[in-house]
């Protein structure tokens, strides 16, 4: 009689705790998927092993990466080394190019690298004065008197010593810059004390028909520009 009454009774609580450790099991599952291992690592009912990479007795190594400088990784990254120093490369020769680009004359410039000046109409003794980027040009055909004056002296002997064919193509025509080689003045043509020469006034500085200093404080010559003679020596070409 006893026993009877505690039958439902017990049998609806273990009803009631099994539903509940459904939902719990349920509930926890859900959040937290767990992994059942057997302590040899293999799953139960399968003959693989499931692998932790990260703890327990079946940890590898560098938690499962390959260590730095496997032989398996060379050439992976001799790829990527290769590859970075490619485009280091690539940018340094463009950068590069870009700086001559820049570093080149403009068009206009260039063309006015050169000149050419007609010299067959320059009467002998006559000195015409052109421009040549920037800076005068003295262009001077010689007399016989001037060129036995200048050939007369020993060149050796001057502070900047220079023969005159060492100075000229063409013996009766010299051309030379109009730049004083002492502050830069521009010399005055057929003055001075030396016969068909260039005078500076600024400071006195004397040059004689082969455009060599003789007298005064100018150091060197007059610059000679590079030229040569075309259209049958008619014309002259600078630069």
């Amino acid at each position: 009689f006893s026993s009877l009454p505690l039958r439902p009774l017990l049998s609806s609580q273990s009803r009631g705790l099994q539903s509940d450790a459904k939902v719990v099991s349920m509930t926890t599952n859900s959040i937290h998927p767990v992994t059942i291992k057997t302590p040899g690592g293999a799953m139960p009912g399968t003959d693989d092993y499931a692998l932790d990479a990260y703890s327990g007795k079946d940890a590898l190594p560098n938690q499962g990466r390959l260590q730095p400088g496997d032989p398996s990784r060379r050439a992976f990254a001799y790829f990527m080394m290769g590859t970075a120093r490619f485009f280091y490369a690539s940018a340094a020769r463009l950068a590069v190019l870009k700086f001559v680009h820049y570093m080149n004359a403009s068009a206009d410039v260039l063309a006015l690298a050169s000149i050419e000046v007609p010299v067959d109409g320059i009467p002998a003794g006559g000195c015409i004065v052109v421009k040549w980027r920037g800076k005068p040009v003295f262009i001077k055909k010689r007399t016989q008197e001037e060129l036995d004056d200048i050939n007369a002296v020993d060149w050796k002997s001057l502070r900047d010593p220079q023969s005159d064919k060492a100075r000229r193509i063409k013996e009766e025509v010299l051309i030379v810059l109009g730049v004083c080689t002492h502050l830069g003045c521009v010399p005055i043509s057929n003055a001075g004390d030396f016969k068909g020469g260039w005078f500076c006034p600024c400071h006195g500085s004397h040059y004689d028909a082969s455009a060599r200093i003789r007298k005064g404080p100018a150091p060197l010559n007059l610059e000679v520009p590079p030229y040569e003679f075309i259209d049958g020596d008619s014309k002259v070409k600078i630069g």
